[in-house]
């Protein structure tokens, strides 16, 4: 649905470890670098991040599509080895529906960011 997201952060620094750390397991990584404006994506930009402009940054849920489960459990042990706050650990969340399968983090900032798969591809 979306071309890019830009989400602001209070230290660019930290925020750029974290999303290095953590969109590598899904393929993606830094496509441009402008200093404390970062594009990611695996062939362009489709997520930015920016230092915050007046404020304080809002809190976000973000949610990065994973190719298969064993992404999404990936994703959480980078996130949990970049010092990430766990919200929920990888597991199926049927309430969404039946092949839902997601783990949830805070990222430096506080957004809850999440990678999801919706393909059936393990154990239920």
């Amino acid at each position: 649905m979306f071309d890019h997201i830009s989400i602001q952060t209070q230290d660019p620094s930290a925020a750029a470890a974290f999303y290095d750390a953590v969109l590598a397991p899904l393929g993606a990584g830094r496509v441009l670098d402008f200093g404390e404006v970062i594009g990611y994506g695996s062939t362009g930009p489709a997520f930015w991040l920016g230092p915050t402009t007046g404020g304080e940054a809002r809190e976000m849920h973000i949610a990065f599509a994973a190719a298969d489960r064993a992404t999404v459990d990936a994703f959480h042990e980078a996130a949990v080895e970049a010092g990430a706050q766990v919200l929920h650990a990888p597991r199926l969340w049927p309430e969404y529906h039946g092949s839902y399968y997601g783990a949830f983090v805070r990222d430096p900032d506080g957004n809850n960011v999440e990678a999801v798969c919706h393909r059936p591809d393990g154990p239920e």
